[in-house]
């Protein structure tokens, strides 16, 4: 109790607000939730501005680290080290000297303030989008270092530089310089060079590049004039206030929205703009471009975001929408292959996890009315598919798997003993076979869509016939998705809790088999329909929600440690899990969906160290808390259409790009009062449980009456927007 005190005094005082003023949106950001993991990655308390290339945080394991690895430069990929460290000290500074005690920090999304080295020091930080600026204070004379781990620094006549090998061509660069000059210079080890100052007060301005040091020098050109810490800081303020305040709340608790405004945050940690002055490096082809004047984005998980942080940007930003998905087809085209990127980073694509769903992120764009190139995407999404092998973690052509996969709608999987023979198949990934024909069944289905904008009619019909695939793997007497081996028989002997080895790779993916049995987004009608019909759908979520782990936890996470965030089997804690409260909705018992997020937003989101359940895969998850706490979700990102959930705040507007406004007001909202009684859209009554993107777009107010009590006549209708 002691500590979520403590953090609920850290978000509510890192900006000083006087007294009787409103908090603003900035203001309820807390970056320090999550900073513990349940199990594996914590949530990183980033100092950025939205979407932009420099980020810090804190270089340490989480909250509980002991030490610094030096104050961070430029955190060059989600979850990274940083790379270069600054090194202050009012000691002389050695090569050995690489950890920093630290005490009283404050994080927001815009500056970092730290007491370094048992007080002897002071650090504060304030970011710009290719810059920022570090104040160090002391009662003594400082020296600092600026280090690069897998590289060299050196000076110049105005300043410091540093260059640091990221990964493969791809180099970080920074320039620096300092106000006092510093009154000695020296090199340590050619990676480390030290400044010694006079001075118990150093500021430091830099800038940061991917092309160049002469290019990181410009960008602190064009950034920062000056040595002036407070507007830096202020600037940085108001752009976070302008960004978050395009949602606002009303009603809620301050923990709420709290959490609330911390997600929308995390969402716009990545992908990050990359154009510097016009140009950008691209790791795709190794060549610094022109960027025609449209800004080029990277750094994007698509395989996490694809589902709800692609969808909200679509809503929220359309533009920045537009130029990310024109990143990713020059990336396709600058790669040599033509196929879409499917974990692009600074450093390339690292085509993690399994399928193609940056497919989706077109598809989606496309339904919704988005400025895409479609034949480019068309083609880039038809390559990806058939050229690229399906085989997770892999960039290879497509080889034996693939064929199979064409030719009989499903990846084969390996009875249990039998050896792996397909070279493309990763000995540590394995095949993921449901995982796989289900992920690409959906993606088949996504470029069907693609074809059809495009006039691709023949494509339409091929891709529209595989996406139906996900059937082949539906066993009609368990009711599940099971494995088939090469002969066509199924693999029966599943425990469903359990399945396949570490993560369930052997058959799934990071997910057990509950999981996947929702896995079909894009046709969730015919899955009600296979499993029995409304009831029985409906039946097989219940046992979902309330079957046990069967195991102790240590065993059940041992073996499953992305399946964390649990209420029964469901995992709350991994993208792929995501929609499926919402499900309830599609099969006339719309009271349990609201009853099931609210339950979801309580449990496994909350204000404290450990209020992430999971890996956020910067920006992959959090946009979930975003969506459902404001009422609805985007279920088949490929479909212009929500699902609506149980909204927390009692007003909530959205403001649209056009200058247009979507209000949700949920009268009389409370923890309580969490299910719909009755709803109408623009004055005329809702009787289903889903609105339109162009319901949205268009402007309006959808009014939702609370109650306490499960309305089960309520958003029934089965003449429904997405029929």
């Amino acid at each position: 109790m002691k500590q979520r005190t403590l953090i609920g005094l850290i978000a509510a005082s890192l900006v000083a607000v006087s007294c009787g003023e409103a908090r603003q949106p900035v203001d309820y950001v807390n970056p320090y939730i999550g900073n513990i993991s349940h199990i594996l990655v914590p949530t990183f308390p980033t100092v950025h501005l939205p979407n932009s290339m420099l980020r810090i945080y804190p270089e340490r394991a989480d909250y509980t680290s002991e030490y610094l690895k030096g104050l961070p430069v430029i955190v060059t990929n989600h979850r990274e080290r940083s790379a270069f460290s600054l090194y202050p000290s009012t000691s002389e500074i050695t090569a050995s000297d690489t950890l920093l005690s630290y005490d009283n920090e404050h994080i927001t999304p815009y500056s970092y303030d730290v007491v370094l080295e048992d007080g002897a020091i002071r650090a504060r930080y304030a970011v710009s989008h290719q810059s920022a600026i570090y104040e160090l204070t002391s009662s003594c004379p400082i020296n600092l270092a600026l280090e690069s781990g897998n590289g060299e620094t050196g000076f110049d006549a105005k300043g410091a530089w540093g260059i640091e090998t990221v990964s493969g061509a791809t180099k970080a660069y920074v320039y620096m310089q300092t106000s006092p000059a510093p009154s000695s210079e020296q090199m340590l080890d050619g990676n480390r060079c030290v400044m010694g100052f006079d001075s118990g007060k150093v500021t430091v301005r830099y800038g940061i590049s991917y092309i160049s040091v002469a290019q990181a020098k410009a960008n602190l050109q064009r950034e920062i004039h000056d040595f002036d810490i407070d507007a830096l800081e202020t600037r940085g303020r108001d752009i976070w206030n302008e960004t978050l305040g395009r949602i606002k709340v009303k009603g809620g608790t301050e923990d709420q929205k709290t959490v609330f405004y911390t997600s929308y945050y995390r969402t716009f940690e990545r992908p990050i703009c990359m154009s510097e002055d016009g140009r950008y490096w691209s790791p795709f082809d190794e060549t610094v471009h022109e960027d025609g004047g449209v800004p080029f984005y990277n750094d994007d998980w698509l395989w996490d975001t694809y589902l709800a942080a692609h969808p909200l940007r679509v809503i929220m930003n359309r533009e920045l929408e537009e130029n990310i998905l024109r990143s990713f087809l020059l990336m396709a085209e600058q790669s040599g292959t033509g196929w879409l990127p499917t974990f692009p980073e600074v450093s390339g694509d690292t085509r993690r996890m399994n399928c193609n769903h940056t497919i989706a992120s077109f598809a989606d764009a496309i339904a919704k009315g988005l400025d895409v190139d479609v034949k480019a995407a068309c083609e880039a999404s038809y390559r990806t598919l058939t050229e690229k092998t399906l085989a997770p973690w892999s960039g290879k052509p497509a080889g034996e798997l693939d064929r199979f996969y064409w030719k009989n709608g499903y990846v084969a999987a390996l009875r249990p003993g039998e050896e792996e023979t397909d070279p493309v198949v990763d000995s540590w990934e394995k095949r993921q076979p449901v995982a796989v024909s289900l992920g690409t069944a959906y993606d088949c289905w996504c470029m069907a869509n693609i074809a059809k904008a495009a006039g691709e009619d023949s494509l339409e019909a091929f891709f529209g016939r595989n996406a139906m695939n996900y059937r082949i793997l539906f066993n009609p007497e368990t009711h599940f998705f099971h494995p088939k081996d090469a002969s066509g028989a199924f693999i029966e002997d599943i425990d469903y809790d359990f399945p396949g080895g570490l993560g369930a790779r052997e058959y799934y993916d990071e997910n057990n088999a509950w999981i996947f049995r929702w896995n079909v987004l894009h046709n969730i009608d015919d899955l009600i329909a296979l499993m029995g019909g409304d009831e029985a759908f409906c039946d097989g979520l219940d046992r979902m929600f309330a079957r046990p782990l069967g195991r102790g936890k240590y065993a059940f996470y041992a073996k499953l440690p992305d399946h964390t965030g649990n209420v029964g089997q469901f995992s709350m804690a991994n993208e792929p899990a995501m929609h499926i409260p919402y499900l309830y909705d599609y099969a006339g018992q719309p009271w349990k969906t609201q009853k099931r997020i609210r339950q979801m937003l309580d449990t496994w989101f909350r204000n404290d160290l450990m209020g992430v359940p999971g890996d956020e895969d910067g920006g992959g998850l959090t946009p979930f808390v975003v969506f459902s706490s404001l009422g609805f979700y985007p279920v088949t990102p490929g479909k212009a259409e929500y699902a609506i959930g149980s909204p927390i705040f009692e007003e909530s507007s959205i403001q649209l790009p056009d200058g247009k406004v979507f209000r949700i007001i949920a009268e009389s909202a409370s923890r309580e009062n969490k299910y719909i009684a009755s709803a109408t859209l623009n004055g005329k009554e809702l009787t289903s449980p889903f609105i339109s993107h162009e319901d949205i777009m268009s402007g309006g107010t959808l009014i939702l009456k609370m109650t306490d009590t499960p309305q089960k006549d309520a958003l029934t209708s089965k003449i429904q927007t997405r029929r």
